[in-house]
């Protein structure tokens, strides 16, 4: 009976601290920095959106798809923005984090717009690039929920089956942009992104 009682008190005490870190993260969503853009047209399935020139943190990796290669990547990236650079300094993370679904894939974080390359800290790790991403006419598709190779793949098929039926012509740039923290339950949002001709 006591340890009843103890595993119940213990249960609810895991829920509630679950409870206030989700609406931790949702707090912080709310103040992070995101890619700018405007909504050029709004279609059924997907949305045409023009982005601004944006300074990107960046590293290319060997490996392929979402599953190989998003933790190591973040994890590089996450590391020199929370201090692994020559100043020990951190930079305000920002949202969403982007990858290029290509033969190897891209990393890149958005480099707050109040700081630019010269004011940047030197990476202490060697692959990480700053890369000016030019100004650009991208389709978006999004899902919700967490992203797998699958899923990012369904709605790349999904996204170019819209953008045919519409006549829309693309190149063969595609992103995947993801919006949360990697312990976010809840509101998680998802996009598949392609360039437009």
């Amino acid at each position: 009976m006591k340890k009843m009682k103890i595993l119940i008190i213990l249960l609810a005490v895991i829920v509630i601290a679950f409870f206030f870190v989700q609406l931790y993260f949702l707090r912080l969503q709310r103040n992070i920095e995101t890619y700018p853009y405007v909504v050029k047209q709004k279609y059924d399935q997907f949305e045409v959106r023009s982005y601004e020139a944006t300074l990107f943190t960046s590293v290319k990796l060997p490996t392929k798809g979402y599953k190989n290669s998003s933790s190591k990547g973040f994890s590089i990236l996450a590391g020199y923005i929370f201090g692994a650079n020559e100043r020990n300094e951190k930079i305000s993370m920002t949202s969403p984090v982007a990858m290029s679904l290509e033969d190897s894939v891209t990393m890149m974080f958005m480099v707050p717009k109040k700081l630019n390359k010269d004011l940047l800290p030197k990476p202490n790790q060697s692959g990480i690039e700053f890369k000016e991403e030019p100004a650009k006419l991208l389709a978006a598709i999004t899902f919700n929920g967490w992203a797998n190779d699958s899923k990012i793949e369904k709605y790349k098929q999904k996204l170019k089956a819209a953008l045919d039926s519409e006549g829309i012509q693309y190149s063969n740039h595609f992103y995947f942009f993801g919006y949360n923290a990697p312990f976010e339950v809840f509101n998680r949002k998802n996009e598949v992104l392609v360039e437009l001709k």
